[in-house]
């Protein structure tokens, strides 16, 4: 012992961690009540990150239809997007791209398949890019190929599943991607009439499935894979030169007659919904870390009187009031951070067993796995802060009561 000024840090460090000698139970049990209070907090928060990411995860799929509009007339103004309509919206402040899709009713066949009625989507090569829908399964066509993509409703109805399947769930839709179809388009004009019948000059690859349950049987496919032009479209596709341009481009459209989407408008709602759900998540959690903070508390005070008179003889042989403080300051801060790491291991293991079972459960019923948990390692390096603060702020009052407490008050008490 060190009778001249101030105890040695490692005197320090052992005498703090007397108590895992004495009282094992207590100290263990005190620790895995503050692991499992950080362990929650960690846990409810990981799952609202991991909601906001799927949320908006869903709704990015491209970085291109972050600042993509869009647009169309109102059904019941009966006016069509024409080729003029397009030139000059091109030539509008802060536009960077405008992609024109048409929808016209179709017909599709493959091989000696009969014809089924569908869904045509005629698009231009930078359609998929700007509104962001991906194929489940392959990839869009790029610039140039005769390829299309196709809803999965549209593959049971031409017989390419086994026989009596009444579902693409669990289905091997890989094996689809290289097949080739036969389309004729039926062209209609403004009073619906059909003016106009054109196929495809040659057969188209399926190069990507929408496995979508709720899509009608449709088919996606580039202008140039057709016969002839539309005669009109359906919708716009207007890309934003910025984010910061979008709102003023779409009061101007709006001001135009359009009726204009804006996906940043969703993505906005999104994160404050997925805000507020991680809130109140942290809320819970933080519910069951201020419970393991008042035990911790707890157990230090009771530390405390059972310890008085060792208090008083430390300070009989020299130790300083400064020494006692950080006796009990040191030992509830090693407390709180052992409940830290236990809490962050209890934490991001849970979170990784349900994202196992999730996407086991997930890819047994033909989905894709899932990752409904995540961690940002910002979070779990302030979660570690907070325990340490936790912990000492836990051992604050038995180091004040310690300092103010005299050998010969210690002797008499004990």
């Amino acid at each position: 012992m060190n009778t001249n000024n101030h105890l040695k840090f490692a005197e320090l460090l052992r005498l703090s961690t007397r108590t895992f000698r004495t009282k094992p139970t207590r100290a263990i049990l005190t620790c895995l009540g503050m692991s499992v209070g950080i362990g929650t907090v960690l846990f409810l928060v990981s799952l609202g990150y991991g909601l906001q990411y799927i949320l908006i995860g869903k709704l990015i799929t491209t970085e291109d239809s972050l600042v993509t509009m869009e647009i169309s007339y109102p059904t019941e103004s009966n006016i069509l997007i024409k080729q003029e309509d397009i030139e000059r919206i091109k030539k509008y402040d802060n536009v960077s791209e405008v992609s024109a899709v048409a929808g016209f009713p179709g017909e599709i066949s493959i091989a000696s398949s009969s014809g089924l009625l569908i869904d045509t989507l005629i698009v231009e090569p930078s359609y998929f890019r700007l509104s962001g829908q991906l194929p489940s399964v392959g990839e869009y066509p790029k610039e140039g190929e005769n390829g299309g993509v196709i809803s999965s409703q549209t593959i049971i109805p031409l017989g390419l599943l086994p026989q009596n399947s009444t579902s693409t769930q669990g289905a091997d839709l890989t094996k689809l991607l290289g097949k080739k179809f036969n389309l004729n388009v039926f062209y209609q004009g403004g009073t619906g009439s059909i003016e106009e019948q054109v196929t495809t000059p040659q057969e188209v690859f399926i190069k990507g499935v929408l496995n979508d349950d709720s899509m009608q049987p449709t088919a996606i496919l580039f202008a140039s894979s057709l016969s002839s032009k539309p005669p009109f479209y359906r919708k716009l596709l207007v890309k934003a030169s910025s984010v910061d341009v979008i709102s003023q481009l779409k009061e101007k459209l709006t001001g135009d007659g359009f009726f204009v989407s804006a996906k940043f408008d969703l993505v906005e709602q999104a994160k404050k919904i997925a805000k507020i759900i991680t809130i109140v998540l942290g809320v819970f959690g933080i519910t069951a870390l201020v419970v393991s903070a008042i035990g911790m508390f707890n157990t230090m005070i009771v530390g405390f009187m059972e310890r008085i008179y060792e208090v008083g003889i430390l300070k009989s042989i020299g130790a300083t009031d400064g020494d006692v403080r950080n006796l009990f300051l040191l030992e509830a801060t090693l407390m709180g951070v052992l409940g830290g790491v236990g809490g962050i291991i209890i934490g991001l293991g849970g979170g990784k067993s349900c994202n196992i079972l999730l996407s086991v459960v997930a890819e047994r019923f033909g989905g894709k796995a899932i990752e409904l948990f995540i961690t940002p390692w910002w979070f779990s390096v302030l979660i570690m802060g907070i325990s340490m603060v936790i912990g000492f702020l836990s051992g604050f009052w038995p180091a004040y009561r310690a300092t103010k407490l005299s050998p010969k008050e210690a002797f008499t008490r004990k």
